[in-house]
Parts: C-alpha cells; sequence; structure tokens
C-alpha cells in the first residue's frame, strides 16, 4: 500500500505540474517560477508568494506534492474498502480525477488563502476548465488507480 501511494503521488505530481507549466506556459506566457508561487500561495496568499522568489517556489513544490501523495493515498485507502476500485481502476480512475478536479477548483482552491475565502461555483473559461478536466482524469485518477490496481490483495 504505501508503495502504491508513494509510486501514485510521484506520478500524478509530476504529470500535473508539468502540464501546468505547458499549458499555462503556452496559454498565457507563464513561467514555472509563477506557476509554483501560485501554488504557494494557497498556503501563505498571493502578495507574499510573489514576493518570497526560490524559497516561495520551493515551497510550492512541497505542497504541490504533498497534495499529490494526499489525492493517491486517497484513492489506495479507498480501494482497500471498495475493491471495484482496483478492479475497474481505468473507468474509477478517470472518475475520480474529474471528482478530483471539483473538489480542487471549487473547494480547496476558494478556501485556501489564494482564492475569495469561500466556496465559489463560477466554471473556468472552457480552454482551462477542458485542461483542468483532461489532466485531473488522465494525469490524476488514471495513474492512481493503476498503481492502486497493483498492490497486494
Amino acid at each position: 500500500m504505501v508503495r502504491a501511494i508513494l509510486y501514485g503521488g510521484l506520478v500524478v505530481g509530476v504529470l500535473d505540474l508539468l502540464d501546468a507549466f505547458i499549458f499555462f506556459g503556452l496559454r498565457s506566457g507563464a513561467r514555472p517560477i509563477g506557476i509554483l508561487h501560485s501554488i504557494a500561495a494557497g498556503a501563505i496568499g498571493r502578495d507574499a508568494a510573489r514576493a518570497g522568489g526560490i524559497p516561495t517556489a520551493a515551497l510550492g513544490v512541497l505542497l504541490h506534492f504533498t497534495i499529490a501523495f494526499i489525492i493517491a493515498a486517497t484513492y489506495v485507502v479507498a480501494s482497500r474498502f471498495l475493491p471495484a476500485l482496483r478492479k475497474r481502476w481505468v473507468v474509477c480512475g478517470l472518475a475520480f480525477g474529474v471528482l478530483a478536479y471539483f473538489v480542487m477548483t471549487f473547494v480547496v482552491v476558494p478556501l485556501s488563502n489564494a482564492g475569495p475565502g469561500r466556496i465559489a461555483f463560477s466554471l473556468p473559461v472552457a480552454p482551462v476548465l477542458t485542461n483542468g478536466l483532461a489532466i485531473h482524469a488522465f494525469g490524476v485518477g488514471l495513474p492512481a488507480g493503476y498503481f492502486a490496481s497493483r498492490m497486494s490483495r
């Protein structure tokens, strides 16, 4: 179980971060350090994150991978109680990734120091929504499901 969480969290974290670097880099010219600052902003606020330089970017990496490990662990632990999550890991993983996207977008980020401090339900613009759903389904849920399916029963 620990190995599934470790590998799942690493793969989820790397894929999601690469997607953010590539998608937002191409879409709006965002630089990787700025993306990492925006992740750190969830803990320390936007102004402090932007002013923090490399240490704040490192905090963004730490927070990003912490969340990736929590997401992978959630799927792995749930799969111990719901064997269908291991047996039908492709469908369940894709659905879990979409669920993770909605929880992160409409609960976690809005309630963080980077958000308005309340749960928000406004949809992102279509390209951001499409990319977010795709990376969470295929780059978050699918790897979490895959590694959970490979752990010993």
